[in-house]
């Protein structure tokens, strides 16, 4: 998602006899691009599999919205730091086997999950679920790259097509599976997971490991080139928006389903991948890349203030969650490619790093938005994460200078 996103751009602005054999190239890929791609629709499932079940988990464990809301916090602090190195570990063991060792671990922690007794056993266990998903969505891109066919262009679209319909299964599936039993949704995962595994053993060659090995803290230097500081910076604000939607909004959906609320998130999900392939390039050729990006965090942080106000009202909250979508989609395409292009680094040490604040810190959300409630009142939660994706939209206007070369 982080790397090459620049090329996703390139392609929308190609003649569209040229995007149409793009597309009609996806059908001729090998079986192990296929075999990669399945895999990657599996991953990106897991990150919104829980937004259903959260309720039931909530009630049947006994726990508070703070501390259910954990299990996304330590998904993604545990992520954000292991792609701080993914790099430096895939580039020394090789790709397959990185691919290999992060399913076997997502495998592992969606089973022990779905065995949890208490909230805290199932919050640990997202974690070491967190530390697979680094591993393999970090080396899916790249591997797919390699065994693809046709160019670039088209291992892009098939990476994103593969976010795009994981982000959306996700919660659809969550949903379906957890109006049985919110363990459902864990061993779901697993079996689907098992398959991917079995796939990409069979059906993916080994790819050879790069001529040029990653240091240990290339990532972490990176951050000294201030574009790229303040684009993570922009991002962790962001994600205070983002994972309050993402990790919290379910709770304020009290006369929803499962089911509905995993359909919520399905729309959410088609939004988010319909703006982030299409209508972002087209939108930042017209009007720019910062001002498009200023564009995006203020809509959403409008939206997060309006479901603030509607905090109590379901359908407020169901519909807000979707237009949120489109203007989510765009912010994330638009601070990819800026990543990709302010930073004089290579492209997957520049994502590393990025992804490195963006998930840390945004761990932190999750947890603040039930404790907001609590403290307070459900309003205040809603209009913190507006107001932080606010101050998001500042900092990224007070460093513009730094990102002059994205336009």
């Amino acid at each position: 998602m982080e790397e090459n996103q620049d090329y996703l751009n390139e392609l929308n602005e190609l003649p569209v006899e040229k995007q149409e054999s793009v597309l009609k190239g996806l059908l001729k890929q090998p079986k192990p691009a296929w075999a990669v791609a399945f895999a990657c629709v599996i991953a990106f499932m897991g990150i919104g599999l829980v937004d259903p079940i959260l309720k039931s988990i909530s009630e049947q464990l006994h726990a508070t919205p703070a501390q259910t809301s954990l299990l996304f916090t330590s998904y993604m602090l545990v992520t954000g730091i292991v792609m701080l190195f993914s790099g430096f570990i895939s580039s020394r063991i090789g790709a397959k086997r990185t691919l290999l060792y992060g399913l076997v671990i997502i495998i592992i922690f969606a089973i022990l999950g779905g065995l949890s007794n208490s909230v805290g056993q199932l919050v640990g266990f997202r974690a070491g679920w967190g530390l697979g998903n680094a591993l393999f969505i970090s080396t899916a891109l790249s591997a797919i790259v390699g065994v693809s066919v046709g160019g670039t262009e088209q291992s892009i679209i098939m990476y994103e097509a593969a976010m795009g319909l994981g982000m959306s299964v996700g919660p659809l599936l969550g949903g379906i599976l957890g109006s049985f039993s919110w363990r459902a949704p864990f061993f779901g995962v697993a079996t689907l997971m098992t398959v991917a595994f079995i796939s990409v053993t069979i059906l993916l060659e080994k790819i050879p490991k790069p001529e040029k090995k990653v240091g240990f803290w290339d990532a972490l230097r990176a951050l000294k080139h201030k574009g790229l500081l303040i684009t993570g910076i922009t991002a962790l604000f962001y994600n205070f928006g983002f994972f309050t939607l993402l990790a919290y909004s379910p709770f304020r959906m009290e006369s929803y389903s499962a089911m509905q609320v995993g359909f919520v998130f399905f729309g959410w999900g088609l939004c988010l991948a319909i703006s982030s392939v299409f209508l972002a390039p087209k939108l930042q050729e017209k009007f720019g890349t910062k001002n498009m990006m200023y564009t995006a965090l203020l809509l959403f942080a409008f939206d997060l203030m309006i479901m603030g106000f509607g905090a109590n009202n379901s359908t407020v909250i169901s519909v807000c969650i979707i237009i949120a979508g489109l203007f989510q989609g765009i912010n994330n395409t638009l601070i990819t490619t800026a990543v990709m292009e302010v930073a004089p680094v290579e492209r997957s040490i520049a994502s590393s790093a990025y992804s490195f604040i963006r998930f840390t810190g945004g761990a932190l959300a999750p947890w603040l938005a039930g404790k907001l409630a609590d403290w307070y009142n459900p309003h205040v939660t809603f209009w913190f994460a507006a107001a932080a994706v606010a101050v998001g939209a500042l900092v990224l206007f007070a460093g513009r200078r730094y990102l002059d070369n994205i336009e």
